[in-house]
């Protein structure tokens, strides 16, 4: 019997015309079609229609897809290729040896849980700020120190009113980046806006569609789609891109939910909504070069681009530099520096040596994973260049 995983109109989208092939990192690495994006919709179909199984190669050149959808911006025929990447992990998932499922079943589960999150992170706080130089230290050290508590369930406009927000915290951003969620309902509130920051909120079901587990995405994504539902807010915001493209996308991922078709009309990053919205003049200058790396899922999820740009350009003596290959994939990618350490590795160093040739002295990058991934990967290497997230930037000119 032949699989049924995918849209077969999807996958006869790609007319392999090959304009994919230069914004794809692993083809950019690897040189090989399998690892394409048309090379993978090809193994796709393969499987679809029951001319290929499953075996432990083609799951690998499934597996180091990143996910980044940088392919679809290229790709002139509009393939829906994140669509067709999700549909397939969890087909990929059901043919994995018992312990590798395992072992992906229960990093979803440390992920999403937060108990469980709390517990396994904790320890890691203890290291934040620490010189560790190589492997997994190197990811406590990028931790930033954390100084503020919860957010409070509602903040009022400190400006006149310009609608309401509910702020959507994540799950790994509110555990490691408290404090940019804080920065973030501040610019919020300077820009006109009520913000709402709902106490039963969870993970928004994006982490574990990275890992193919689809049902527990569903769940995750129903529940914090009845919990935003419940507020009539006018926008749905996001600091995290990868929260924010899988926001967009929750009638996709709960067709004929209402709450969820509602959000995903109202999600936007909360970058986009300063930027369209406004801000009154930064209070503080900053003379410093920054460069802006453009997280997959900001820029190729949610085609924000131009926003991050125009809100740091805003502020006095600031110095904007290139970043060549700014949307090039860094190797975070949700999970995929977790399992997949030797591409995301490659990926680090390529992104590495571009911050390096643009001689900034920040990179701004609107994605708590983008950060710790390029922030571990220069403390490891002693480079004297600082990572932060676009949010922080502001709040420090706009001091708040």
């Amino acid at each position: 019997m032949q699989p049924r995983f995918v849209e077969t109109d999807k996958l006869l989208a790609c007319v392999h015309c090959g304009l994919c092939l230069s914004a794809c990192p692993t083809y950019l690495e690897l040189g090989t079609e399998a690892d394409s994006p048309r090379g993978r919709i090809h193994l796709m179909r393969a499987l679809e229609e029951g001319r290929l199984e499953p075996s432990a190669e083609v799951v690998r050149h499934l597996d180091l897809c990143l996910g980044c959808r940088a392919c679809e911006t290229a790709c002139p025929s509009g393939v829906p290729y994140g669509a067709l990447i999700e549909a397939a992990r969890p087909w990929v998932e059901r043919h994995r040896p018992v312990p590798a499922r395992l072992a992906r079943w229960l990093l979803a589960a440390v992920l999403t849980t937060p108990w469980l999150r709390r517990g396994v992170l904790a320890p890691a706080r203890l290291l934040a700020g620490f010189p560790w130089p190589r492997g997994w230290l190197a990811f406590a050290a990028a931790l930033p120190r954390r100084r503020r508590g919860s957010l409070p369930a509602v903040l009022e406009p400190a400006a006149v009113p310009r609608g309401t927000a509910v702020l959507v915290v994540g799950c790994v951003a509110d555990t490691l980046f408290a404090d940019t969620n804080h920065a973030t309902a501040a610019l919020l509130r300077r820009a006109g806006v009520r913000v709402i920051v709902p106490r039963s909120q969870g993970c928004c079901g994006a982490l574990p569609l990275h890992l193919g587990a689809r049902d527990r995405a569903a769940r995750l994504a129903g529940r914090l789609a009845a919990t935003i539902a419940a507020t009539d807010a006018d926008w749905v915001v996001s600091n995290a891109a990868g929260c924010g493209a899988l926001l967009r996308e929750y009638d996709h991922l709960l067709p004929g939910d209402v709450a969820a078709a509602t959000i995903a009309r109202r999600a936007r990053d909360a970058l986009e909504l300063l930027a369209e919205l406004g801000l009154p003049p930064a209070g503080s200058s900053w003379p410093r070069l920054v460069a802006v790396h453009d997280p997959c899922h900001l820029a190729h999820g949610q085609g924000v681009r131009t926003q991050v740009r125009t809100l740091l350009a805003a502020i006095p003596e600031i110095r904007l530099v290139d970043l060549p290959e700014s949307d090039i994939c860094c190797g975070s990618a949700g999970t995929y520096n977790l399992t997949e350490r030797a591409m995301a590795q490659r990926l680090l160093e390529r992104k590495l040596a571009q911050v390096t040739a643009s001689g900034a002295e920040v990179v701004a990058a609107a994605n708590p994973g983008c950060l710790l991934q390029m922030r571990a990967g220069a403390l490891a290497r002693g480079m004297r260049v600082e990572f932060e997230h676009p949010i922080d930037l502001l709040a420090l000119a706009h001091g708040v």
